[in-house]
C-alpha cells in the first residue's frame, strides 16, 4: 500500500479534527453530544472512501491504545462503554460517504446531502445497536430497543441532521476548488491517466 504524502498529512489531520471534535461536547446522561460526526463526514467527502476510513480507524486506535481522544476517555476498555458503537459507526460513515462522493461528477447540494444522510444512518444503526448490545448483554440492566433508540438516537437526530445540512452545503463550495487545485483523489487519478 503506497501513501502520499499528501495523505500521510491529511489522514492524521482528520483524525486530529474528529478528535477535537470529541472536546466539543454538550453533557447528555448516556451519549454525549459532539461534533465528531461533523469531521467523521468531513473526511469521507474531502479524502473519499479509502483515506476517510483510514483517518477515522486511526482515530479509534489512538484511542484505543490509551490516548484519552474519545468523549468519555481512551483506553483498551472503552470498546465496553456503550458509545463505543457509535466511534465504530465513524468508521463506516466516513467509507459510505467517500464511496459515494468521490467519482461524483457534478457537485450539486442533493447529490452530496444523500450520502452523508446515508453514513449518517450507518452511524446511528452501529451506534444504538452498540448502546443496546453493551447495556443488556456487559452491564446487565435491561434496556428495551425501544429505550436504545430514544437514549441515543431521539436526542441527537435533530442536530445531526443540521450538520448534514452543514456538511453538504460547504462541500459544493469547497470540492470544486480542491479539484481545480489538484487536492483530491479523484482528480489527481484523472490527470495521472491523461
Amino acid at each position: 500500500m503506497k501513501i502520499k504524502t499528501r495523505d500521510m498529512i491529511l489522514i492524521p489531520m482528520f483524525a486530529a479534527l474528529t478528535a477535537i471534535g470529541a472536546f466539543i461536547k454538550i453533557p447528555i446522561p448516556m451519549v454525549p453530544f459532539t461534533l465528531q460526526y461533523l469531521f467523521c463526514a468531513y473526511s469521507g467527502v474531502f479524502l473519499g472512501a479509502k483515506h476517510g476510513l483510514y483517518s477515522q480507524l486511526l482515530y479509534v486506535i489512538i484511542g484505543l491504545i490509551g490516548i484519552p481522544i474519545f468523549a468519555n476517555g481512551g483506553g483498551p476498555t472503552y470498546i465496553f462503554q456503550p458509545t463505543f458503537g457509535y466511534l465504530l459507526g465513524f468508521i463506516v460513515c466516513s467509507y459510505v460517504i467517500g464511496r459515494s462522493t468521490e467519482k461524483l461528477k457534478d457537485i450539486t447540494f442533493i447529490k452530496i446531502l444523500r450520502p452523508v444522510l446515508l453514513g449518517l444512518f450507518w452511524v446511528y444503526v452501529i451506534g444504538v445497536s452498540y448502546l443496546y448490545m453493551i447495556i443488556n448483554i456487559y452491564l446487565k440492566k435491561a434496556m428495551t430497543v425501544k429505550s436504545a433508540i430514544l437514549v441515543g438516537f431521539v436526542p441527537y437526530i435533530v442536530s445531526d441532521l443540521i450538520l448534514s445540512v452543514i456538511i453538504a452545503y460547504s462541500a459544493v463550495r469547497v470540492i470544486p476548488i480542491l479539484r481545480k487545485t489538484n487536492l483530491t483523489e479523484n482528480q489527481i487519478l484523472k490527470n495521472q491517466a491523461e
